[in-house]
């Protein structure tokens, strides 16, 4: 960890974006924050760096010349692991969707706020292969335990249905990450599942119910409109 607390001062960011003045920013902040950074401006170029400088984390425009971020996202996934978070001005969910099933860890739109981007960084670090996870997830209120299955609020055990807990499991296994909504109901449900949105929401209105401190204003369990949860610790 470096000294500002941000990162791992050995930590390698891969930023693809066609646009000038941001690359210069993003490397001048995370850098300063003990972040290893590099830049492409192209997703062919990109794609090359993430195959020949292999990056810790992935920041990617859909928007690109040549090959877009999309089918950047699509041939990293082909054979890596390593967390891609998209940054895009695109605001229609469609977008996102299609982003997020395609492997993208995160979805962060434009302009964003540099301390948002940290957080969403870190979270998709904690996240990639080979790091280690806590099993004991604490929130307000309530603490999971993966091991053994169990939510505790207030000191007492709540008892979830097998699917609850499932849709629990999978959100706060992937604590700040936006899931799609497709995952969620592939992974709860079965793989034939996908557009059955409202089996999700009647799911996450239980949960919130006996989890959340005001399930009417859920500070932990977060619904992005039209393309998934979020799960805040």
């Amino acid at each position: 960890m470096n000294e500002s607390g941000e990162g791992p001062a050995d930590a390698r960011v891969l930023v693809v974006d066609d646009d000038p003045s941001l690359l210069r920013a993003l490397t001048i902040s995370l850098g300063a924050r003990g972040y290893e950074v590099a830049a492409a401006q192209s997703g062919e170029e990109g794609l090359d760096r993430v195959a020949h400088w292999h990056p810790d984390a992935v920041l990617v425009d859909l928007g690109l010349p040549g090959i877009d971020g999309v089918e950047v996202i699509r041939g990293v996934r082909g054979w890596s692991d390593v967390p891609i978070i998209v940054l895009s001005a695109r605001h229609q969910s469609m977008s996102k969707v299609e982003a997020l099933d395609l492997g993208a860890d995160d979805y962060v739109t434009k302009p964003f706020g540099m301390d948002e981007l940290l957080a969403r960084i870190r979270a998709a670090l904690r996240r990639a292969p080979g790091a280690d996870q806590d099993p004991h997830i604490e929130a307000e209120g309530f603490t999971v335990d993966l091991d053994v299955r169990r939510v505790v609020r207030d000191g007492a055990a709540v008892h979830l249905t097998p699917k609850e807990w499932d849709l629990v499991e999978v959100l706060v296994r992937n604590p700040g990450r936006l899931v799609s909504q497709r995952q969620l109901l592939q992974e709860v449900w079965g793989p034939q599942y996908g557009t059955e949105t409202e089996y999700l929401r009647v799911l996450m209105g239980r949960i919130r119910r006996k989890l959340e401190v005001d399930h009417s204003r859920p500070r932990h369990f977060i619904t992005e409109p039209g393309m998934g949860y979020r799960f805040e610790p």
